[in-house]
């Protein structure tokens, strides 16, 4: 059998392509998306209008918040940024599970008894909390088997203060299917409909881990991010996965074949706007993320962030770009060209063309200047981006 490879001009947006989309969703394409965080909600919240196959590998390597809360107690993966995902990629309509939805949603308060948020877990186990009644069977008795999970193993002393209802399902599931987060995420998915397929890329309860430009190596996901924590103030010279104590060697974390096989059958992959590190480029750590993109022929865009990201501390474009393909191209293999594993860079008008001939000059690769903002120049447009990202398919 012969192989050829076939190039072909884009117009961006391309409203054909765009209307095709539109008018029959189920048949989308399917963007691949390496991300974590909320900065790709709202995009992915629009996407579903074009789209409901689209991949998202996210990284459940969050060290703060109630995700947090989650990982001491139960030594677990990080798990709201999945939830977060499946909630934006749910069908919000009334053709959808609004009852559960809104369960999935529901967050306690930050500041509250710890006795009085703990019984209201209990009522909603029982049946008797209006958010959970609300629920039909059998969908009501799975939920409430998963809540009744994660209470009977959750230490005397765990603070359900701003805590996730959705989370404290997904860690109830995950203890309820021999500590696997993939069971859980497809049960949840099919009960909101999720428009989309959403994974961590690893199963894992691992942290991420920097070395500094200063000297110093800092292990946890919330001391990147500046958040919950003093900033660096030292760029992030390199980016790895730890068991907490030490950094693993990349062979010790491998790409599942499962999500080997989503990027194979990938149309687009993006390498989106979010935290640079914490979010994109942990994604790319795992061992066989860089070969599995390297073996596509397909699209292969990063959309940089737009405004100040503490993670990027005086990084320009160009290095930027530069941090995204170094684990990529460690693992495609050091003959790999930048164009194996990114082809193209999407940035808004807002960039300075000084700043995109500089990537291009070190990489080779282009810069197309678009129109992808709106009325906030600091925010890309959902359907702005989501139609460019369609139109390169």
């Amino acid at each position: 059998m012969s192989k050829i490879r076939i190039q072909r001009e884009a117009r961006l947006p391309d409203d054909l392509r765009v209307s095709r989309a539109l008018s029959a969703p189920h048949l989308g394409p399917r963007i691949l998306f390496f991300s974590g965080g909320s900065a790709l909600n709202g995009v992915s919240r629009q996407l579903k209008r074009y789209s409901y196959n689209s991949i998202h590998m996210i990284t459940p390597f969050d060290s703060g918040g109630s995700s947090q809360v989650l990982r001491e107690a139960f030594d677990m993966p990080a798990v709201g940024d999945l939830r977060s995902r499946l909630m934006a990629l749910a069908d919000e309509t009334e053709l959808g599970q609004p009852d559960i939805y809104a369960l999935f949603s529901h967050r306690f308060p930050k500041e509250g008894g710890q006795a009085a948020l703990r019984a209201e877990v209990d009522e909603m186990v029982e049946g008797r909390h209006p958010l959970t009644k609300a629920i039909s069977q059998p969908m009501r008795m799975l939920i409430c088997a998963f809540l009744t999970a994660f209470i009977k193993a959750a230490p005397v002393e765990f603070d359900y203060r701003n805590a996730s209802i959705g989370n404290l399902i997904l860690a109830g599931g995950y203890l309820s299917n021999d500590r696997q987060l993939e069971p859980v995420l497809f049960l949840m998915s099919k009960m909101v409909d999720v428009r989309g397929t959403v994974r961590a890329v690893v199963d894992r309860n691992l942290q991420l881990g920097a070395d500094l430009e200063d000297g110093r190596q800092v292990i946890g996901q919330r001391q990147l991010s500046g958040k919950e924590v003093p900033p660096l103030n030292s760029a992030i010279r390199r980016l790895f996965l730890s068991d907490g104590k030490q950094e693993l060697a990349a062979e010790a974390v491998p790409l599942s074949k499962r999500n080997q096989k989503l990027v194979s059958q990938a149309d687009l992959i993006c390498y989106p706007p979010g935290s640079l590190f914490s979010s994109v480029i942990a994604n790319l750590l795992p061992a066989g993320v860089g070969r599995a993109i390297a073996a596509r022929d397909l699209p292969k865009v990063y959309v940089p962030s737009l405004g100040d990201d503490p993670e990027a501390l005086g990084l320009s474009l160009a290095d930027q770009v530069d941090a995204l393909l170094a684990p990529l191209l460690r693992d495609a293999g050091a003959a790999s060209n930048p164009d194996r594993v990114l082809t193209h860079i999407l940035c808004d008008l807002s960039t300075s063309e000084d700043a995109t001939k500089e990537v291009t000059a070190r990489t080779g690769l282009p810069c197309l200047r678009l129109d992808l903002t709106g009325d906030n120049p600091l925010r890309y447009d959902p359907q702005k981006l989501c139609e460019t990202l369609i139109s390169l398919v």
